[in-house]
C-alpha cells in the first residue's frame, strides 16, 4: 500500500478537484485521503452505507454485473465512488467542484489512477 497518498494525489491535479480518498467498505475505514474541504472519515463511513445498499439491491434484482462508478451531483460539488476492479472491498471517493470540473475528465482521471494504485 505504498503509493496511496501519491496516486490519490494525481487526482487533485484535475482543475476543480477538492479531495480523494481510499475507503475499504467492508469495515467503512479510511486507508488514506489527500486533498480538504470534507470531512473524510465521515464520508467515508456514509459512503460505504451507499455502496452497500447499492450491492443489495443488485443482488435482489438478480444482476450479474458489476458497479463502474456512482455519481452522486450536488448543487456545488460531484461526488463519485469507484470500486476497485481488482480489490472488492475498496472504493475510491473524488470529491470534485461542480463550477470548476469537468466530469467527464475526472471520471478518466479516477479510471487511470485506479490503474496504478497498488493495495
Amino acid at each position: 500500500m505504498a503509493n496511496i497518498e501519491q496516486s490519490l494525489s494525481e487526482l487533485l491535479n484535475l482543475d476543480g478537484a477538492l479531495a480523494a480518498a481510499l475507503v475499504d467498505h467492508s469495515s467503512g475505514m479510511l486507508l488514506g485521503s489527500v486533498g480538504s474541504g470534507v470531512d473524510l472519515e465521515l464520508a467515508a463511513g456514509g459512503n460505504t452505507e451507499v455502496i452497500r445498499a447499492k450491492y443489495k439491491t443488485m443482488k435482489m434484482l438478480g444482476l450479474d454485473d458489476s458497479i463502474e462508478d456512482i455519481l452522486i451531483t450536488l448543487t456545488k460539488q460531484y461526488h463519485l465512488i469507484r470500486p476497485l476492479s481488482n480489490s472488492n472491498d475498496l472504493f475510491v471517493y473524488y470529491v470534485l467542484d461542480r463550477s470548476r470540473a469537468n466530469l467527464a475528465l475526472a471520471r478518466r482521471k479516477l479510471q487511470a489512477v485506479e490503474g496504478i494504485l497498488e493495495v
